[in-house]
């Protein structure tokens, strides 16, 4: 706990075997008190090494997609009591050592969400991402600000830390079951004003590490333009979009 509040780390998986024990080594336990890993149908050994680990898991019986794996996670980090949860990719890309920096941010009360970014700074390339990923995010990056009116670093990170108030409002139900869901996700929340910090991240490229091809990429690409241009069009007025329309409860994540 930190202050009084509930600390989650959410590890949503697919084929993490090869990498989970490392990425699970670095969780400061001192200070989380819920870890939890959502299994999307994996055909390695995840399960039985989370088992093994002593995580609590939950295994999707089908493939939900990486969306639909993190609405899961959230649904369970916040029926477990969650204040906080922070959503870690079990693939060792990103450094867990900094769970308790990002929570503290929230905790604070300056934040209701924080970012770890892989661009602030000079981790990205050091780290070994590929330079078309660099030059691609960061060209991505550059047209979601103008759209978006913001001045994030990046918006394709993979490490987020939330507050419970954010998970309960947001629409979840109605964000994509694919890899654009933390676009989706990020642009609801500037929706509804949460303050949203960053914080630099290593990060680290190696083979187990996961990865998408080139065609998932372009169409994430491509999805990630739909969404800032909708946003922007629904912050003028000029388009209703279910995304950002009021939600019922049954759209939002439910503990």
């Amino acid at each position: 706990m930190l202050h009084a509040k509930k600390i989650a780390v959410v590890l949503p998986a697919y084929n993490a075997a090869a990498t989970l024990r490392r990425t699970y080594a670095e969780i400061p336990l001192d200070i989380v008190d819920d870890v939890i890993l959502v299994d999307d149908a994996s055909r390695d050994e995840t399960v039985a090494v989370a088992a093994e680990l002593g995580i609590t898991t939950v295994r999707h019986a089908s493939n939900c997609g990486y969306g639909g794996n993190q609405k899961t996670c959230y649904r369970v980090a916040l029926s477990r009591g969650a204040d906080i949860v922070v959503m870690l990719h079990p693939d060792y890309q990103y450094s867990p050592r900094l769970v308790t920096a990002m929570a503290s941010m929230i905790v604070s009360g300056e934040y209701d969400a924080v970012l770890a970014s892989r661009i602030l700074g000079k981790g990205a390339l050091a780290g070994g991402m590929p330079l078309y990923k660099y030059v691609a995010n960061r060209g991505l990056t550059f047209l979601q600000n103008l759209l978006m009116g913001q001045k994030l670093s990046e918006y394709h990170s993979g490490y987020r830390a939330w507050s419970r108030t954010v998970l309960e409002s947001l629409a979840l139900g109605r964000c994509s079951d694919d890899f654009v869901f933390d676009n989706q996700m990020l642009a609801q929340a500037m929706d509804a004003d949460y303050r949203i910090g960053e914080i630099s991240c290593p990060t680290r490229y190696f083979p187990e590490a996961s990865s998408i091809n080139f065609r998932r990429s372009v169409i994430y690409g491509l999805g990630v333009l739909k969404t800032a241009l909708v946003y922007r069009l629904h912050r003028w007025g000029l388009r209703v979009d279910p995304l950002f329309e009021t939600t019922p409860a049954a759209l939002r994540v439910q503990p």
